[in-house]
């Protein structure tokens, strides 16, 4: 490699200045009419050439092999039939023909598993710009062609791109695709997922081409069956029955001779949410703690409340005619026949029994709690006396029975053993829990007045108040619940009587308990996903003891995880699975269903190997697409500009393009003429000048 370089001995303007003064002398002596015009312009041109210092740059050059990228796919997708052994043909031959390859060196690149799915290209543009551009010598990536980063391909490259597909012509595979699926809805309303059931790839001419059997099941419940029709989008209605997560599966009958399977079903889960909680609050008489009931559901700002309080009942004679009176009437038949199953919630505050509800009303209150109603009882004296709810209908389903004795008298509160366990009371704030800083004190105000009474056996005492006397019993009713607390005398807490109480906390734990909020279960297992694949797993429980907890993995394994306490009636594992999917848990009788991730990875969304998004590339590059199911192709070198792929038998030929790359690895400089050369140059121009004008002289 041979250059001009300059090392001027003064400014460029100064040399410029003397040419254009070499030149001025030249024009005018032509004008003059001097023979030797030429011979002096020369001269001072060749004065500004020797200051300018012109000398020969020599390098001495080395050259450079080329680089050849091969890119081995060795994703999820890769491990289906026979792809796996074509990789390897594929990836053997190549390394050893691009190894034996003079002055060519050989980039491998082993492309995993993300969980984005197959990155390929980003591995193909971050390899490419990992090497100097003029060096790249090609690319080759051996792949089933389904790439999930098709915008990160790059615009071009300087050597050709050849994609050897793997898989094989006549596979086919049968697949579910979620198109819309909500992430909430209302408990008990109607949700619509989108889906569609489609075949892809060379599907055999004896597959039914008519509909497929989709099976739906809620919550790992039993499955229904639903006949589909095939490569139609459909609408699926999906009812969420409870509140949170509701998983929904679907999936397809798998078929034999497809690719996969784990393409045949997706778990959606979709949280459900009340759009109004309705609360029915009666209060039998006005009281101190009547406000307390409403404030509290008042502030929620999802609950409806209709509150009536029992001013005037049938045995108060005050000789007012209703017609003067402004109270408005107790709509007994509409509240307790027409519209009970509208409530989520029925409370009666210190309610008496005063003729105002028929038997008929109180028999389908108890229907209403059996069917999966609620109903909470806050209760004062009138339970020990003649007018009890004990004493009606409804006394069938409360989950005590007075005995008549109402105790007057200051006594704390105290969490019962269930009490520490039972979700509802646990952790009350100032509970005086096991190992709290109280050490099994609570740190509560007293109350003052409760009644006696006898709890149910299979009924759940939370607190006790004088003498060790259930203070809050809670019970379920076939699929309902019903909640009785003994006392009237919660607002001493919300007054701040002798420091309070979580007030309240404990009265929206007790209603929303009634209204089956799931965090408040106290047979559950909850699962709080972390973080991608790890899981939480916590057992909330009565009893004293808890697991193992066995799983049940997508491919129908199982795995037993042991669950350590955390507290009374709570057991926690921390878990990670192995890859997304649906997981089922089971505890005993306790059920559940995790979806982790897609039910299918991205890597089994689409199965059939297709290069159509790497097309593109490949075109702009000259390189070609080749099916290893016809063999591995030949590895030719091929000039610039010419093709660099071609068919043939035997998976036919591809073509690297040598690059021809080179480095300097010195450099020598060397004046174009000595100081002395140029000297003799300048001078003998000015002689030849003056010679010939002197010529011209004697001629004259």
């Amino acid at each position: 490699m041979t250059a001009i370089r300059f090392d001027p001995a003064l400014p460029w303007w100064a040399i410029g200045v003397l040419a254009a003064l070499a030149l001025l002398v030249g024009g005018f002596a032509l004008w003059r009419g001097l023979r030797g015009w030429a011979w002096r312009g020369l001269a001072g041109l060749a004065a500004a050439l020797a200051l300018a210092g012109p000398a020969l740059e020599i390098g001495t050059r080395a050259g450079l092999s080329d680089i050849v990228i091969l890119i081995d796919d060795r994703s999820s997708s890769q491990d289906l039939p026979e792809r796996g052994a074509q990789s390897d043909a594929a990836v053997e031959r190549l390394s050893a023909q691009l190894t034996a390859l003079p002055d060519t060196e050989l980039r491998r690149v082993t492309l995993g598993d993300d969980p984005d799915g197959t990155l390929l290209a980003t591995a193909i543009s971050r390899a490419a710009a990992a090497e100097p551009e003029a060096r790249l010598a090609g690319v080759i990536a051996v792949t089933d062609g389904r790439l999930h980063d098709p915008a990160m391909l790059p615009a071009d490259l300087p050597a050709p791109v050849h994609v050897l597909l793997t898989g094989r012509p006549q596979d086919w595979d049968r697949r579910l695709v979620i198109e819309e699926a909500p992430a909430f809805g209302l408990i008990d309303q109607e949700v619509t997922i989108r889906l569609r059931v489609e075949d892809q790839g060379a599907l055999p001419g004896e597959l039914p081409r008519g509909s497929v059997n989709l099976r739906l099941s809620v919550d790992g419940e039993e499955a229904q069956s639903v006949a589909v029709p095939l490569n139609t989008s459909l609408d699926l209605p999906v009812i969420p029955s409870h509140a949170g997560q509701n998983v929904v599966q679907i999936a397809v009958d798998p078929v034999p001779g497809e690719l996969t399977d784990r393409n045949n079903a997706a778990a959606i889960s979709i949280n459900g949410v009340r759009d109004r909680l309705r609360v029915l609050l009666v209060s039998g008489e006005p009281h101190a703690g009547e406000r307390t009931w409403r404030n509290l559901l008042k502030s929620d700002a999802a609950v409806d409340l209709i509150h009536f309080t029992i001013l005037r009942p049938p045995d108060k004679s005050d000789g007012v005619p209703v017609s003067e009176l402004s109270l408005i009437a107790f709509p007994t038949r509409e509240l307790f026949l027409e519209r009970i199953d509208d409530f989520d919630l029925i409370i009666f505050d210190r309610y008496s029994v005063q003729g105002i509800l028929p038997a008929e009303y109180y028999l389908n209150i108890v229907r209403y709690v059996r069917e999966g109603g609620a109903v909470l009882v806050s209760a004062g004296p009138e339970m020990a006396s003649v007018e009890s709810l004990n004493l009606s209908p409804l006394g069938q389903i409360l989950p005590a029975r007075p005995t008549g004795r109402v105790i007057t008298q200051p006594f704390m509160p105290r969490l019962t053993e269930d009490g520490q366990r039972h979700p509802v009371t646990a952790a009350l704030p100032g509970g005086g829990q096991e190992g709290s800083p109280q050490d099994g004190a609570p740190d509560w105000g007293r109350w003052l007045r409760m009644t006696e009474v006898t709890p149910d056996p299979q009924a759940q005492v939370a607190l006790t108040g004088a003498e060790d006397l259930p203070l809050l019993i809670l019970d379920r009713v076939e699929e309902g619940r019903v909640a009785l607390l003994t006392s009237d005398q919660v607002w001493l807490w919300g007054r701040g009587f002798e420091g309070g109480g979580p007030q309240l906390e404990l009265l929206r734990r007790i209603a929303h308990w009634s209204m089956k909020e799931p965090e408040l279960e106290e047979e559950t297992l909850i699962s709080d996903i972390r973080d991608g694949l790890s899981v939480r797993f916590t057992r909330r429980t009565m009893g004293d003891s808890a697991g193992p907890l066995v799983v049940t993995r997508p491919d129908g394994s199982t795995e037993e995880v042991a669950l350590t306490p955390d507290g009374p009636g709570r057991f926690i594992a921390d878990w990670t699975a192995p890859e997304p999917g649906l997981y089922r848990l089971q505890d005993g009788n306790l059920r559940r269903v995790l979806a982790l991730g897609p039910s299918a990875p991205r890597e089994f969304e689409q199965t059939v190997a297709d290069a159509a998004l790497l097309a593109p590339l490949v075109e702009a590059t000259g390189g070609g697409i080749h099916r290893l199911s016809d063999g591995v192709p030949d590895l030719r070198q091929t000039r610039a500009g010419r093709a660099a792929s071609g068919t043939g038998l035997g998976g036919g030929w591809i073509g690297i393009t040598p690059r021809d790359a080179a480095t300097v690895t010195g450099l020598e400089r060397r004046p174009v003429l000595p100081g002395w050369a140029w000297l003799a140059l300048v001078a003998g121009l000015i002689l030849t000048g003056w010679l010939a004008e002197g010529r011209r002289g004697r001629a004259v």
